[in-house]
């Protein structure tokens, strides 16, 4: 363990770590310098920083509230370490993206909302009444109609109902509505309906009674019917069980499957403001709150600018100081009136940065997860002023990164390695930007190594034409798409580069298929092997190799711990505050129970195939052609360091996005020349793990395929044949064709911040 000199006594103090794959570690952390934490993805850099040394601060901080609070909160494991010491207060800031709370917005997650409706309260006119007038999450504020929401929802029968069933056979796709359960049973024995005849033969009035009926008085029911020979349609039902009572009172299952079925529309009445008419009638300046909240950070501070009032004057300093904030991380083409839950894992994370830039809290230990995900190298510099600054007022700063730039303002650098998984778990290197360069180590070449334009870039076979694109905040240019070659589409963040490659390029060319970033549906419920679409094999491989029915090897069927319900974790829900989540003590956070551990596969348990990377899942099954198939593709996508059971929950936008890659490389009706379009795939990714997934463009695109990547990183567009870059700014500052051509006549063009950013990155190692 290597000795580091402090800015602030005595260091942090990491001693014999064994969490997750690391190897023994031990090292000090110097308090109130900036320490950044590299390494090949999955080498153990968040186990280390992430699991051990936040975790443990955070165990530490609750053990030291009384016993009668304690007993309140959840009780964390102490991370697998030997001794620590020198820990403070500790503030994770990570990827997660915020809760699909539908009532959070950007200007409530930063705290603006209640400020702007101050202002409004104060000096509105006419007025609409004291702050809560003017919150949509309040009764006296919010549209009766939406109740605050700005969209109103209904239920698509055809999704909901199976025509072909009968009622004895279950006619409704909702598992509330299952036949036995008590719901099931409000239609089954209400005396209106022949249980033996399928929906379909169903006469109109028959099915407006199924599905609408309003509390209908009840003749003769059935013994089995409810006390109150009231009947409801089953979507009358939902609606006042299900819209009314609010998500957050359903099970995450329910939601899922109410997700399925429900359809949404803009609020007629309100027509998505979220509040009511008196709200929007009361007016600042000409403007009411909807129009301030609707309009993008950089115009709302412009318009600031030539604004005044003594009245609300504090408020209003209060709302420019988070505005500035928001600009200063690279934020300025959001809307305040954006859904929380719309944000990236990046977008989520600055927003988050934003919350802490005023505090007035000093010696803490900030830890950042990756924060330059999802940034151009132009607002790199920004976010790396941040972090500077938070060191500035007394702070220890913990980042776990890849990118140069952040790198090289580090004033301290722990590389982990040398490989991923078993392979990794080792300090490979502790000292300042500059030694890691000349350390030797895998991150250390490829930092002192400068970027290498494509020599001579590909010649595309034709190319598509894309006209007067105008999604979003694209201004209506034209711009033609090469075949069979690798074009990387760039712009700083808000630029517009996904909504057009992502949205007009396969709107008007639908043979492009888009493998984005959205949300994977099964959360912790699914994971690798269910999205490659070959858990069904490896349950079978089990059954038959035990006998028992493929069932018991699925933690959402036969096989689930019955404590934790096949989750691995026991959720404790914190109000206002975010859910925390401990291991099952009865599973040890394996997810199955004892019938299907004891049950083994050339001496691995179905848990422990989970648990293994997909390297070694292919030598397990290498006679099931297609689970090796599927495990080849996941290494070359860049995803070999990946536990396969790992629940999608837990992976990165960046992760989630190479695993569909794999998915659609691993179909065999794929055809070679089909046409891709990736958003920002390497997210998360180290250079080393960025040069194979290039390599593995390269490969495909010489079968005959064509890559169209939106990227920021710029190991990838030196290895582009083409590039479109949009910008030159953000939001209404962007939105325009900047650049089209290979990367080479990019980089002399100092129009571009996109340009100057790869010619920096040609020109010398950062």
């Amino acid at each position: 363990m290597a000795s580091v000199e402090s800015a602030g006594g005595a260091p942090i103090v990491v001693t014999g770590a064994r969490t997750n794959n690391l190897r023994d570690v031990s090292l000090e952390v110097p308090k109130h310098l900036l320490t950044v934490f590299t390494g090949v993805s999955g080498s153990g850099k968040s186990s280390l920083v992430l699991d051990t040394i936040a975790a443990e601060s955070q165990r530490l901080v609750n053990d030291s509230y009384s016993t009668f609070i304690r007993a309140r909160l959840p009780q964390l494991p102490a991370p697998e370490v030997q001794a620590m010491d020198g820990l403070t207060f500790t503030v994770l800031i990570d990827q997660r993206r915020f809760t699909g709370n539908a009532r959070s917005t950007v200007a409530t997650a930063t705290d603006l909302a209640s400020l702007l409706r101050l202002v409004f309260s104060r000096i509105g006119e006419p007025s609409a009444g004291y702050s809560p007038a003017y919150s949509f999450n309040d009764p006296s504020g919010m549209c009766p109609t939406c109740e605050g929401l700005g969209t109103v929802f209904d239920i698509d029968v055809d999704e909901l109902i199976d025509p072909e069933k009968n009622i004895d056979e279950g006619p409704v796709r909702f598992s509330v509505f299952r036949p036995g359960v008590y719901r099931w049973k409000r239609f089954a024995h209400a005396g209106l309906f022949d249980r033996s005849k399928p929906l379909k033969d169903y006469t109109p009035a028959e099915m407006d009674l199924f599905l609408y009926a309003d509390q209908v008085k009840l003749d003769n029911p059935d013994p089995q019917f409810p006390t109150t020979a009231r009947f409801d349609g089953v979507v009358t039902r939902m609606r006042d069980v299900y819209f009314k009572q609010g998500r957050s009172k359903m099970s995450a299952s329910v939601r899922a499957e109410l997700d399925q079925l429900v359809t949404t529309h803009r609020c007629p009445d309100c027509r998505g403001a979220r509040l009511n008419a008196a709200a929007r009638a009361s007016l600042v300046d000409g403007r009411s709150i909807v129009d301030w909240v609707g309009m993008s950070v950089s115009d709302l501070r412009a318009l600031l600018d030539h604004f005044a009032d003594p009245r609300v004057a504090p408020a209003l300093k209060g709302v420019r100081h988070v505005l500035d904030a928001l600009l200063s991380v690279g934020l300025g083409y959001l809307t305040l009136d954006r859904e929380s839950s719309t944000l990236s894992g990046g977008e989520a994370q600055r927003v988050k940065i934003v919350r802490h830039l005023g505090s007035a809290l000093t010696d803490v230990t900030y830890v950042f997860d990756e924060p330059s995900a999802g940034l151009h190298p132009a607002d790199i510099q920004r976010l790396v002023a941040l972090l500077k600054r938070l060191r500035d007022r007394g702070n220890t700063i913990l980042v776990v990164e890849h990118h140069p730039q952040v790198i090289a303002v580090a004033d301290h650098v722990v590389d982990l390695g040398p490989g991923a998984g078993a392979d990794g778990g080792r300090i490979e290197f502790e000292g300042t930007p500059r030694g890691l360069r000349d350390s030797g180590t895998i991150t250390g070449r490829l930092l002192a190594e400068p970027l290498i334009l494509r020599p001579v870039p590909r010649s595309a076979h034709s190319t598509v034409r894309v006209t007067d694109a105008r999604s979003h905040n694209l201004t209506g240019f034209d711009v033609d798409v090469p075949l069979g070659v690798l074009t990387a589409v760039t712009g700083v963040a808000g630029s517009g580069k996904s909504s057009f490659a992502t949205i007009e390029l396969p709107r008007q060319h639908p043979d492009f298929t888009v493998v984005g970033q959205e949300p994977l549906r099964g959360g912790v419920r699914s994971m690798s092997l269910t999205v490659l679409g070959v858990a069904d094999a490896v349950r079978g491989a089990f059954s038959a190799a035990s006998g028992l029915d493929p069932s018991w090897f699925s933690f959402n069927g036969r096989g689930a711990c019955p404590t934790c319900k096949g989750k691995g974790h026991i959720t404790t829900e914190l109000a206002f505050l975010d859910d925390v989540s401990t291991p099952c003590d009865e599973c040890g956070g394996l997810r199955f129970n004892d019938t299907a551990l004891s049950a083994k596969l050339d001496g691995m348990s179905v848990a422990d195939v989970l648990a293994a990377v997909p390297a070694d899942i292919a030598a397990l099954f290498a006679d099931h052609a297609g689970i090796a198939s599927a495990m080849s593709w996941m290494r070359r996508t860049g995803l070999g360091y990946l536990a396969v059971g790992r629940s999608l929950d837990t992976l990165s936008g960046g992760e989630k996005q190479r695993l569909l890659l794999a998915r659609h490389l691993s179909d065999p009706r794929r055809d070679r020349a089909d046409r891709i379009v990736l958003d920002e795939p390497t997210t998360g990714l180290h250079p080393d793990d960025v040069d194979t997934i290039t390599t593995l463009f390269d490969d495909l695109i010489d079968g005959g395929a064509t890559f169209v990547v939106v990227e920021h990183n710029m190991r990838v567009v030196a290895r582009a044949d083409h590039v479109i870059d949009i910008g030159p700014g953000a939001g209404s500052e962007g939105g325009r064709l900047v650049f089209e051509g290979p990367p080479a006549e990019l980089a002399a063009r100092r129009d571009s911040l996109t340009g100057v950013a790869l010619a920096a990155a040609t020109r010398a190692a950062h």
